[in-house]
């Protein structure tokens, strides 16, 4: 495949729409699939086709504004601006196509125009605009220019200058310069090299990696095969949770169009380069999500970490060089190439580069995915584009990083997103869960919930998170239930740093920073727990007490 076959390709694609005077998007992403929109794109189709209007109707994936679906996305050929439906079920279908050539159905508007105010998309530049199971209309916007490019134009050497020069660090959680990571491998020596994605995202509230994996899967593909172009890999393993049905079958009609149209497989676009790419199903296990337990999930073995270094970089899959990174980094390879470093570095803060993708869930008015440069504020993104707390409340906290992250209270609502602000405040980045909090959250309760999780996931392998994450959780329980003493307090500080410094992995290491955050922000809330048996949000089995009450108790006390 040459860039004159791809160029004839997205002629050919841009021609057939051409016929076309509107393009009707329907959204089948999960969040409006389970809403039933497979039954409305074939009601959509079916109208359509009655009413013998010139009317292309297209399964596209997420578009991002969940808390509206089902979605379905108007392009008239005639008009500059989209147009956004919301709440669109198969009733509708007449009324929605009857209205292609007058005036649009009011009731049906989202009006939530400001929900993509400041967005910026990269990663998911696709979404919303392409059927993912077509190749050809991936190819009609730009898709495997860069792969071709990386080719024929550029060696491996250039490849990594320019992802290093980007600035893109790893979407994964951890941040780790991408570059860097893959000019390491490069190095390395072996007979046999591996490119993993790492697909399984297990924090709760978040579905970045399954959205982009289920509406841009040969992003992520492309992505894949020039990372093992860089570092010299022969083969790839796309690492996948088996909760995600509809990712999983997105990609594997990806993975055998992708080799089809010979972007697989051996000699690629004509080049002595081959490469190839299979799915693994991860088994619903969060500590998978952490590299080496990963590798030994896709070997055949529990999947448990391992003392680190030797870093997969040097000896991952089978003992063999293995490079790692997660389904928004490989998505925002190919642009990377495509566009130049340059560009890229240009979006973000000094020391992190271009855009996140984030799982805006929780108390806000609008949950959805949402992709913004690095260094919007907080503020912009919860009452902003999240359009605030519902129902009149108090915005209390942002949680960001997933079990692994801190809760940031409304003090640091201004503070800029990027890996150094997060961690700075006491949370982190993460791969991109932002759950928001309003006045009816216990933050003792929120801090018991997290560390549950952790508790449950944890593999067991070392004893500080095996033992620590127990205990933690029954001392928070205590203090939920107005039975803990200050020592108990103590005793839970004490745990923390244990766990945090002694734990194998990064799930053990992170695991107290729900607790450490909560402490940190909110003591209080602890300490009416433990000196008053006070819940102020009236979650927990201690009870709430009215003003009068808590004057009494501090006479008392």
């Amino acid at each position: 495949m040459t860039s004159e076959e791809l160029l004839q390709i997205a002629e050919t694609v841009q021609a057939e729409h051409a016929n076309f005077d509107y393009e009707v998007n329907v959204c089948m992403g999960t969040g409006c699939m389970s809403q039933h929109s497979d039954k409305l794109k074939a009601t959509l189709t079916k109208e359509a086709t009655a009413s013998g209007k010139h009317c292309h109707v297209r399964q596209t994936g997420c578009m991002g504004l969940c808390a509206a679906g089902p979605l379905v996305l108007v392009d008239p050929k005639n008009s500059d601006k989209d147009i956004l439906y919301g709440g669109v079920h198969e009733a509708d279908s007449y009324e929605l196509i009857a209205s292609l050539d007058a005036k649009p159905v009011e009731r049906l508007l989202t009006r939530l125009e400001h929900y993509f105010d400041g967005q910026q998309h990269i990663v998911l530049e696709n979404s919303g605009h392409i059927d993912p199971e077509k190749i050809d209309e991936y190819i009609a916007r730009d898709g495997y220019q860069a792969l071709v490019m990386a080719l024929t134009e550029m060696d491996p050497q250039s490849v990594i200058d320019q992802i290093s020069k980007s600035g893109l660090r790893g979407r994964g959680g951890g941040g780790y310069p991408t570059g860097l990571k893959w000019g390491t491998v490069a190095k390395a020596i072996g007979p046999q090299k591996y490119v993993i994605c790492n697909g399984d995202e297990g924090d709760p509230g978040a579905f970045m990696d399954r959205s982009v994996l289920e509406s841009d899967p040969q992003r992520v593909i492309e992505g894949m095969t020039i990372a093992a172009f860089a570092v010299g890999a022969s083969k790839g393993y796309a690492y996948v949770r088996a909760e995600y049905p509809l990712a999983v079958s997105r990609l594997t009609a990806s993975l055998r169009e992708a080799r089809r149209r010979g972007f697989l497989g051996n000699n690629i676009c004509g080049t002595a380069f081959s490469f190839d790419i299979e799915i693994r199903l991860g088994a619903g296990a969060f500590v998978c999500g952490e590299e080496t337990a990963l590798i030994a999930s896709i070997e055949g073995l529990r999947g448990q970490p391992r003392p680190r270094p030797p870093y997969p970089a040097m000896s991952g899959l089978w003992g063999l060089p293995t490079l790692i990174n997660n389904v928004e980094t490989f998505a925002n390879i190919a642009p990377i190439i495509r566009k130049g470093a340059d560009w890229y570095a240009g979006i973000g803060t000094e020391k992190s580069k271009g855009t996140k993708v984030f799982a805006l869930t929780g108390k806000i008015t609008n949950t959805g995915l949402v992709e913004i440069p690095m260094g919007m504020p907080l503020r912009q993104i919860v009452f902003g584009i999240g359009g605030g707390v519902p129902d009149g409340r108090k915005f209390k906290a942002v949680q960001t990083g997933g079990p692994s992250g801190g809760c940031i209270p409304d003090e640091h609502l201004d503070l800029p997103v990027s890996y150094e602000a997060l961690t700075n405040v006491g949370s982190m980045m993460g791969s991109g869960g932002m759950i928001v909090m309003d006045d009816t959250s216990c933050m003792v309760n929120v801090a018991r919930f997290f560390m549950e999780f952790c508790m449950t996931e944890s593999c067991g392998k070392c004893i500080p998170c095996r033992a620590g994450t127990a205990q933690m959780f029954g001392i928070l329980s205590k203090i939920c239930d107005g039975k803990a003493s200050h020592a108990d307090l103590d005793l839970l500080i004490d745990l923390c740093d244990v766990v945090k410094h002694t734990s194998l992995c990064g799930l053990g290491m992170t695991a107290p920073n729900p607790v450490l955050s909560t402490l940190r922000y909110f003591k209080h809330e602890y300490l009416e727990h433990i000196d008053h048996q006070h819940c102020r949000a009236g979650v927990c089995a201690c009870g709430t007490k009215d003003a009068s009450q808590l004057a009494a108790a501090e006479v008392t006390a």
